[in-house]
């Protein structure tokens, strides 16, 4: 039987090509009716070929240079503009590629050459496979003006001048002032990458990606002798390699995947050594040691799966973790005999996470989860002669294997009153066992509630409450970990506590261009059993943004967060009970605006403008008879960036920008003079006050 053609049977076989695989593959309606009956013998194809079914191939995207000047006399602004030289360069990319049968490539890259830069590259077929090579930069700066008589610095081997002269106290150190040097303590990371996905048949997919840090730089430390200190520049140079693999296996209602982490850390310095600044007292030792930190390894093995049925979806994974660390002792200026050449440090993990989701029916859904950690310390215990540095350390240590048990389980139910209304609730428990501990075992119980109210046009609001109470085992001192405490001192992680929270939000969009949102949070933890020790603390935050679109062009944002945090606390001063109380208040501000102006200059050129304020401020008064103020702690930062693009050619973008930042602090740890402390020698004062001015003018091209 045939029939005619119209114009769906046309395109179909125009699109497929040969009708007959076509109509082999689908099978359609009865015997003669289907579409390799047709008549085809006077189509011609050619005219029926669908042109926007064709994928274009080809590169696609923007490439981009960009190059500025840096006018800044404190190295702590190169974390806000990824620059530490007074020039700086940068690549930017967003490149995609389509070949031929499926074939794809991608490039991104942003702000490579900064110190910041990032680079992503994938290729692959769509739907087979995909290579992946990646890089990242990160560096975090603190200080270029830290000042020490050390000579070495970045080594192993900290030395101080031949003409060195010792004394008793570092105001009495003849050389101090002439022998001092500035030192740069910044840390930079370099993490490069590379990885493979594969996709098998429509069963099952396998990947592999490794990835190694190198993580360089000095951090601070110090150095002891007695009661004698000195701050040291302790030099950094890690290594880090991490790999993952996994297979994952995918059905039409169930998926289950086994996974491989592990990781490798290795320290180039295993120790730093260093002279003593001060005249020989206990030991009469004119050189100190200590260890660095140790190369260990990390592996995980992981089994997870999902499985939907009807309208509940259960998911679970179980794990398995070993950590290890097994490089040999620092011995050098320890007298005394080592127990043993190396920790030989094994800790075992294992854990299981359970979780359903379940939809009763079109109101009411379900959800509960369980999480079950340990973490098993099988380092051998042994026992250490200390060399004692006051007046309360005993003679012999042991190092302690603490383990720790972890479980928890979450209920909840969400009720859907009506359309735009919404109720939710739940029950949340934690319990803690835990071995060489002041407390064995806690609990904690958690009671909260949401509502949601979105019925009403262009408004989105919820509020949520909650109250949770910790108890356990009865508190007592440990041999292992409070010899030399106080009896009534409860460590805050494990004290009895009650807390009480309640937050909200608020979204209303009063016309399509406006949108306005407003948060808040207020939590008091009440830690009614504690005598010495962390007693009450007070969280309240709250935040508004706006975001309005003036007309077409011109779009105008503000946000305002502030955080308040006051903490109460207990001490003594004579081993005993009570006699002192201490009370930190930590307020945060941050406040920011921003402006753009689009299509100026005959829908060439665009400009905008973003500020952002942020100020910290801490308090600490404690009252013992009299009450004393240690004096506010303060950072204030003004960050600007002014900007203008300017379309040159259909293709061919500039842009400016200049960024401005001005910060200051007033750290007092850090307004310490070399000599300020009698019995400590310090990198001398390290707050910042600065302006600094960064531009950059970059050039994009779209392909």
């Amino acid at each position: 039987m045939k029939f005619k053609l119209n114009l769906v049977t046309l395109a179909l076989l125009a699109n497929a090509g040969v009708a007959g695989t076509l109509m082999t593959s689908t099978a359609v309606a009865a015997e003669g009716y289907g579409l390799q009956n047709a008549n085809t013998s006077k189509v011609k194809f050619e005219k029926w070929v669908c042109k926007r079914c064709e994928v274009e191939t080809g590169f696609a995207g923007t490439v981009g240079v960009g190059v500025g000047y840096n006018d800044s006399d404190d190295i702590r602004s190169a974390n806000a503009f990824a620059a530490e030289d007074e020039f700086a360069g940068k690549v930017d990319a967003d490149l995609t590629y389509a070949g031929k049968g499926g074939y794809r490539a991608s490039i991104e890259a942003d702000n490579l050459g900064m110190e910041n830069g990032r680079l992503d590259i994938n290729a692959g077929k769509a739907g087979q496979y995909n290579l992946n090579l990646n890089y990242r930069q990160i560096a975090t700066y603190k200080t270029d003006s830290a000042m020490t008589p050390y000579q070495g610095v970045g080594g192993d081997d900290l030395t101080l001048p031949g003409n060195w002269q010792t004394a008793g106290s570092s105001n009495e150190m003849s050389q101090l002032y002439s022998s001092l040097n500035p030192t740069e303590l910044s840390l930079k990371r370099k993490r490069a990458g590379m990885g493979i996905e594969y996709q098998g048949e429509e069963l099952w997919s396998t990947y592999v990606n490794y990835q190694r840090e190198d993580k360089s730089g000095l951090k601070q430390t110090s150095g002891s002798f007695f009661n004698q200190s000195m701050m040291l520049a302790e030099p950094v140079d890690y290594t880090t390699d991490t790999i993952e693999a996994g297979i994952k296996l995918r059905g039409d209602n169930w998926f289950t995947a086994i996974n491989y982490n592990g990781s490798i850390f290795k320290n180039e310095y295993s120790q730093l050594g260093f002279d003593n600044a001060f005249n020989p007292t206990f030991g009469a030792a004119t050189r100190g040691y200590m260890s660095l930190d140790p190369d260990n390894e990390s592996h995980t093995v992981s089994l997870m799966g999902q499985v939907t049925a009807d309208k509940t979806i259960m998911s679970g994974r179980v794990h398995y973790g070993q950590m290890t660390q097994d490089q040999e002792f620092v011995t050098s200026g320890y007298g005394y005999q080592a127990p043993a050449e190396s920790l030989d440090g094994r800790v075992d993990m294992t854990g299981v996470n359970l979780k359903l989701i379940s939809r009763i029916n079109r109101s009411v859904r379900l959800n509960a989860s369980y999480d079950y950690t340990d973490r098993d310390n099988k380092t051998n215990v042994e026992q250490w002669t200390q060399i004692s540095i006051d007046d309360v350390n005993g003679q012999a240590a042991y190092n302690t294997p603490y383990d720790i048990t972890t479980q928890r389980a979450k209920l909840g139910v969400d009720y859907r009153i009506t359309r735009g209304m919404k109720l939710e609730a739940g029950y949340d428990y934690r319990t803690d066992d835990r071995s060489y501990q002041d407390r064995e075992t806690t609990n904690e119980h958690t009671l909260w509630s949401k509502f949601r109210l979105s019925a009403f046009e262009n408004w989105d609001m919820w509020i949520k409450g909650s109250y949770g109470e910790r108890d356990g085992s009865e508190y007592q001192a440990s041999e292992w970990t409070s010899s030399e405490s106080n009896d009534l001192l409860r460590k805050y992680n494990m004290a009895d506590r009650k807390r009480t929270m309640i937050e909200a939000r608020v979204t209303h969009s009063p016309i399509d261009t406006l949108t306005v949102d407003f948060g808040t949070r207020y939590a008091i933890d009440d830690y009614n059993d504690t005598q010495i020790g962390l007693t009450e603390s007070k969280d309240l935050s709250y935040d508004a943004s706006v975001s309005y679109l003036l007309n077409d062009d011109m779009t105008v944002t503000a946000f305002y967060n502030r955080q308040n945090i006051d903490s109460d606390q207990a001490g003594s001063s004579n081993f005993a009970a009570p006699n002192w109380t201490g009370t930190v208040e930590d307020q945060v501000d941050v406040i920011g605006a921003g402006f753009s102006y689009n299509n100026l200059m005959e829908k060439k050129l665009r400009l905008g403008v973003d500020y952002t304020y942020s100020d910290s401020d801490s308090n600490t008064q404690v009252t013992q008879g009299i009450t004393g103020d240690y004096g506010d702690y303060y950072a204030k930062s003004h960050n600007v960036n002014i900007y203008g693009q300017y379309q040159a050619t259909p293709k061919m973008a500039l842009r400016l920008d200049y960024k401005m930042e001005k910060y200051q602090d007033n750290d007092a740890a850090n307004e310490i003079a070399p000599d300020g402390i009698w019995n400590v020698v310090s990198f001398g004062s390290n707050s910042h006050d600065y302006t600094a001015h960064l531009i950059m003018l970059s050039m994009s091209y779209r392909l």
